[in-house]
């Protein structure tokens, strides 16, 4: 983390407790993990601003479909998206301030 911060006293449960203790930088995984999920909320707002309601049905029948796909693709196809994925999320988290196209 660059620029200015600010500290932060926050109490966890324990379970996450020893998820951040397995960090080297809990304060950088903490804050990836607040940005992903502030991109989540603004995707979620445009979405509603469309006019485009997300359901728990509807997430539900997506990931049905997507557990089909899945299941077509040969395993060797899958891993080498999923691996090609992983590494690029680690290319972006290694690269710091960078914004990713999602």
């Amino acid at each position: 983390m660059t620029g200015q911060v600010r500290k932060l006293s926050i109490s966890v449960p324990p379970d996450v407790a020893e998820r951040l203790e397995q960090e080297p930088n809990a304060s950088a995984y903490v804050t990836q993990a607040v940005r992903d999920r502030m991109r989540l909320d603004a995707l979620a707002a445009e979405l509603a601003h469309q006019g485009i309601e997300v359901t728990a049905q509807g997430v539900a029948e997506a990931r049905a479909r997507r557990a089909a796909v899945d299941a077509a693709w040969p395993s060797e196809r899958r891993l080498a998206v999923r691996d090609r994925v992983r590494q690029h999320l680690r290319d972006e988290t290694a690269g710091g301030s960078r914004q990713s196209v999602a």
